[in-house]
């Protein structure tokens, strides 16, 4: 492509090429110019000259180092090289200085706890805020959150790690998922603080809760019968997993807290899973008719102890009514043998008449007499007794 000086032409070196070099007009250069192309057009433009550019960049590049570029071996570019000042260079070492102390510098955010160490030591413990170390290698600052729950899932997905033993050697399928957070406690006589224990002690601290919660989980299966494990009692196995759980971690110094543990499930092994629910149903049937038959119990049991009391209450009653009779019978006979002591023969016609008087009472009776010489032989007591009445009404 052909160039077109457009910077203007005269005889005082004016003309230049499209990089600086001089131009190409013999009238007013110092240098001869360069043959031009005859293939593109012959004196229309000139080609950029490489010689001259890569002096064009090496005058420029010298005259931009302080002293002239002066090199090793003399004098180049026309001026003499000049050290930097010894206050110039203080200047840099400072600004270098502030730069790495201010490299220490870090923001702590709520909720965060940040562990400095000194050479890998333990140092201090930094809370929420701006804060400063000593930048590497000499101190180092790690981060952590001491509010975030963290989630560690055991078993679940078809997985053999929840398959536990229980100790009435059934089978069974459990998933979980365990809560966790980091404990927030100072160091005690000497101790590391919780967060630092959590930093410097555990390489792997999910590893590390799954672990543990297996083992702890084992151990709660293992102590228990398969019915209360996936029936009524689902609420005490997580209960007593945390305690396991904890009270281990606490032995590693792991700085950690199990918050919580969710049981998720707790059913057979696939393979069994439709005999287990026939039984369950079973089991479910057989309940009812208990619940049937206490229920049938609560409510005849009552009735017949009422039965029963009321009887005890009658035979009571019937008790003093015959006690009280005897009694007013034996007093009644005692007054009178003491009446038939004085008299016996009056006191024997009466009790006699009496007799008679109490079982012929009531009896239709004819007398005869058997000595009587007259027209009528016999006497109807019973008539006169309804003609008596007839006119006494």
């Amino acid at each position: 492509m052909p160039w077109n000086d457009n910077s203007g032409s005269g005889n005082n070196g004016g003309d230049k090429g499209p990089w600086g070099q001089p131009g190409g007009n013999n009238n007013g250069g110092n240098r001869p110019s360069r043959p031009t192309g005859s293939g593109n057009g012959g004196g229309k433009g000139q080609q950029p000259d490489i010689e001259e550019l890569l002096r064009s960049g090496r005058d420029r590049f010298k005259n931009a180092i302080p002293g002239g570029g002066k090199g090793r071996g003399g004098r180049s570019g026309g001026g003499e090289f000049k050290p930097p000042s010894k206050k110039i260079f203080m200047l840099g070492a400072l600004g270098l200085l502030a730069l790495y102390l201010a490299s220490g510098i870090y923001t702590v955010e709520p909720g965060e706890r940040a562990v400095v160490t000194t050479f890998g030591k333990y140092t201090k413990m930094e809370t929420e805020g701006l804060n400063w170390h000593i930048p590497s290698p000499f101190q180092a600052v790690r981060k952590v959150s001491v509010t975030e729950r963290r989630q560690t899932s055991i078993g679940g997905n078809n997985s053999v790690e929840g398959l536990m033993l229980t100790s009435d050697l059934n089978i069974v399928d459990v998933s979980l998922v365990v809560d966790w957070r980091l404990k927030d406690e100072p160091g005690q006589d000497g101790d590391l603080p919780s967060v630092a224990k959590f930093v410097y002690r555990i390489d792997e601290p999910v590893a590390l809760v799954k672990a543990v919660g297996q083992s702890a989980l084992r151990e709660v299966i293992g102590t228990n019968r398969l019915d209360p494990i996936i029936s009524n009692g689902r609420a005490l196995v997580p209960e007593e997993m945390r305690k396991l759980m904890q009270e281990a971690l606490n032995s590693y110094g792991a700085g950690i807290e199990i918050v919580r543990v969710n049981f998720q499930k707790s059913d057979p092994p696939n393979a069994v899973v439709e005999a287990f629910r026939d039984v369950v149903d079973a089991r479910s049937d057989a309940e009812k008719a208990q619940n049937d038959a206490i229920g049938y119990r609560n409510r005849v049991v009552p009735e017949a102890r009422a039965d029963a009391q009321r009887m005890l209450f009658e035979a009571e009653a019937y008790k003093a009514t015959e006690v009280a009779k005897a009694r007013g019978a034996a007093a009644r006979f005692n007054d009178i043998y003491a009446e038939y002591a004085k008299a016996p023969e009056v006191t024997r016609q009466r009790m006699y008449l009496e007799t008679m008087e109490g079982v012929l009472g009531g009896m239709n009776k004819i007398i005869i007499d058997e000595g009587a010489g007259g027209a009528v032989p016999y006497l109807n007591l019973n008539e006169i007794n309804r003609n008596t009445r007839s006119l006494g009404n």
